[in-house]
């Protein structure tokens, strides 16, 4: 595995060019390998390198987990906030990642998770991630959501940066004539 960058001083990032402070959806996607209907950040709008980011994820009926989570009174598993919050916080990691497209963070751990009010199709989920430290490869964010102002999910999660695995050719297969 190659070495990430681990100098995070304003002075290494003088000479390179800053990486956008707001992110689209398709910008998003050209950061994460999250798909529909596992891609669950819509929009950053905030983003200070290496630091914090502040992303924005819209909570509608048609989302899939609704449909059994609960039928009667649909709320958004808590497991998937989490997951917003790695997904905010993948998206802060690889824009600092030259060789991105070879490379996935993948999650190692999740830390005093705390879920404090239901979230409901309709809300808006504001997700915060803060850089709490940052080694070679591993990286140590905390991350809380709120709605409306009130604080809903809470947790420290931790990634690390690992080879992306080459799909596989697909066999060529000889045919005797």
């Amino acid at each position: 595995m190659s070495n990430l960058t681990t100098d995070i001083s304003p002075e290494s990032a003088q000479g390179s060019p800053s990486p956008p402070k707001t992110m689209d959806i398709l910008e998003i996607m050209s950061l994460l390998p999250h798909r529909y209907p596992f891609l669950l950040i819509d929009r950053v709008i905030e983003m200070e390198p290496r630091h914090r980011i502040v992303a924005l994820k819209n909570v509608t009926i048609n989302e899939p987990h609704f449909t059994g989570h609960f039928p009667d009174y649909p709320i958004m598993p808590g497991v998937l906030m989490v997951e917003a919050i790695a997904q905010a916080g993948g998206a802060l990691l690889l824009a600092e990642i030259p060789d991105r497209d070879s490379k996935l963070m993948v999650f190692t751990s999740i830390e005093n998770a705390r879920f404090r009010r239901p979230v409901t199709p309709g809300d808006q989920l504001r997700i915060e991630v803060t850089v709490l430290n940052w080694r070679t490869r591993v990286v140590k964010m905390g991350g809380s959501i709120t709605v409306d102002g009130k604080v809903v999910c809470d947790a420290t999660v931790m990634c690390q940066m690992v080879d992306r695995v080459p799909k596989k050719a697909e066999a060529k297969v000889e045919t005797a004539e």
